[in-house]
């Protein structure tokens, strides 16, 4: 099995990230893009996919553990309304037998966990696809997606490199959010965990 990830920000997109919320609000297809990456056949918890948008131009970034994730979402954006432009920032992610190990245990730790196996498709509260806050997925500057979107149908993304652990994704605590940690900190082998989970606001949660 192949394995693609991780993406660092471009400098001279930065004014780009600072309308990402104006083009939002203007009608900018961000649902729309949404769309076309959750219909991808091979996206899972493995992957994780974000996206900003201004003026015809979609910056896609995230990781890429599913082989040709990456060429697949860049072909899906484009069949977006309104989408001139695909600048492709995902990493695929290098094929490694200690990391797959680590992704699995990782995976059982967390959804197997009763207070969380209910953020699993099926469980009742597949929200990895929602938005944090209304708006910007990650918030207060956090992480390498500051101000982008995200997309995905699972809760928690699990994403492996090199041995460290990245947790990416939304529940609705912050119990949730270190129980989920301190589940992946459980996982021998792993050299670092990075819980980046983002927190719904109480008045996103209540929408539900």
């Amino acid at each position: 099995m192949s394995r693609h990830r991780l993406v660092v920000p471009l400098c001279a997109f930065a004014l780009l990230l600072a309308s990402v919320t104006a083009q939002t609000q203007a009608g900018a297809p961000v649902e729309e893009i949404r769309k076309e990456l959750l219909r991808l056949p091979y996206y899972g918890v493995f992957d994780f996919l974000a996206f900003g948008y201004d003026k015809g131009t979609v910056m896609l970034m995230g990781y890429a553990y599913s082989p040709n994730l990456k060429k697949s979402a860049e072909r899906a954006v484009k069949r977006a309304a309104k989408v001139d432009q695909v600048i492709d920032n995902v990493e695929e992610l290098p094929a490694s037998l200690n990391d797959d190990e680590l992704r699995w245990t990782a995976y059982y730790k967390i959804y197997g966990d009763p207070s969380l196996s209910r953020y699993a498709p099926g469980g009742g509260m597949a929200v990895g696809h929602l938005r944090a806050f209304n708006g910007p997925f990650m918030p207060m500057g956090a992480g390498p997606f500051m101000a982008y979107e995200a997309a995905g149908d699972y809760a928690i993304h699990i994403v492996v490199k090199g041995g460290r652990i990245t947790l990416l994704g939304v529940v609705d605590s912050e119990g949730d959010k270190t129980l989920a940690g301190m589940r992946t900190r459980e996982v021998e082998g792993a050299f670092a965990v990075d819980n980046q989970l983002v927190v719904r606001k109480p008045t996103e949660s209540a929408k539900r």
